[in-house]
């Protein structure tokens, strides 16, 4: 899935439905924003350190950012992730402990979710015309879906952390890290703050989000899931967030209709077709925002039936909302029940 398919469904509430816009704003404490993924990130802190100037605040963050995205990014032909992927040999290829740190989280969730999540998806998205291309709505035909299905598979591709590398078991496999990569940068943003003392902050990097402490006046940090409609914004639900992360994955954003049949973006790697289920946005919590990111698309793969009952299994806090007509059905899984207001 490429970083365009991640839309902003999660929005921090600081009052009203100005809880809905693109980068949250709030009455209370301090905040630091900028750009990284090709998204917004803010930080919210309940009060500002002191000792540590604001501009020096600022730059630690974004360096933290900048270098995930140096690492991370299939933007950037010098990434450890682009050059991974443009190499030719099925021998180890050295990379940071972070990028096989994020592989090994990522190949872990392709496992426990039967195939749902797979990072080598990206040339299935691009053939969808999903991905960096300009998508000209043209549905590709079944001879090329199948022939590369026969070339993908996360089970092709390894990765370990002494020392820390990845392999590829065919020359022509690739990566995109999209879908796990902005819940990483959260939880490293998280732990950067944690370091520096700061306790109390409120992480968000396009949607994903993480929660230490509390507000300045003492109540919990509060977020808002979207309701999923294509066409204006409006808030499902809201809850409170207390050390914990959410990350929300869903189909309504991105898709083009032909011939009467909509296309999403969210393509299942195990078929190589678009979902078309009734299962639209999916939210995670967890206490890594990385295994939020990566659980939300693969139930979003999966469906409104398989993905609870996985989620059950898994004992995921997952908060799902079903398409019925023109409506919208939620659904709380087991351990998501004890975080609601």
């Amino acid at each position: 899935m490429t970083s365009a398919a991640k839309f902003l469904l999660l929005t921090a509430v600081f009052g009203l439905l100005a809880a809905c816009r693109k980068e949250p704003q709030t009455n209370q404490g301090h905040s630091i924003s900028g750009s990284t993924m090709g998204t917004y990130f803010r930080v919210t802190l309940s009060e500002f350190p002191n000792g540590i100037p604001e501009d020096t605040l600022q730059t630690t963050l974004q360096a933290r950012l900048d270098r995930i995205d140096d690492l991370m990014s299939t933007y950037k032909p010098d990434s450890e992730v682009s050059l991974f992927n443009r190499s030719d040999s099925t021998d180890w290829f050295p990379v940071s402990t972070e990028t096989a740190t994020v592989v090994i989280a990522a190949l872990e969730v392709f496992e426990a979710s039967n195939g749902a999540f797979d990072i080598t998806v990206g040339p299935l998205v691009e053939l969808w015309g999903f991905g960096s291309q300009e998508s000209t709505n043209q549905l590709p035909a079944p001879a090329e879906i199948q022939e590369l299905l026969a070339t993908l598979g996360s089970h092709q591709l390894h990765a370990r952390l002494d020392p820390p590398a990845l392999k590829k078991d065919h020359a022509e496999l690739r990566i995109d890290l999209s879908a796990i990569a902005k819940g990483y940068a959260v939880d490293s943003l998280a732990a950067s703050l944690e370091e520096l003392g700061i306790p109390d902050y409120l992480v968000d990097i396009g949607g994903e989000m993480r929660a230490g402490g509390q507000k300045a006046d003492h109540t919990p940090w509060k977020i808002a899931i979207e309701t999923p409609t294509a066409k204006q914004r409006g808030i499902q639900a809201t809850l409170p967030l207390h050390d914990m992360a959410i990350a929300t994955s869903g189909d309504y954003r991105n898709y083009f209709e032909r011939d009467g049949q909509r296309y999403s973006h969210e393509i299942d790697p195990r078929t190589g077709q678009p979902i078309r289920h009734s299962l639209v946005s999916v939210s995670i919590l967890d206490t890594s925002c990385m295994q939020a990111d990566a659980w939300a698309t693969a139930l979003i793969v999966l469906g409104p039936e398989e993905g609870r009952a996985l989620a059950e299994q898994a004992e995921l806090p997952a908060f799902l909302i079903i398409r019925e007509g023109s409506d919208f059905r939620q659904i709380e899984t087991s351990a998501f029940i004890p975080h609601l207001p």
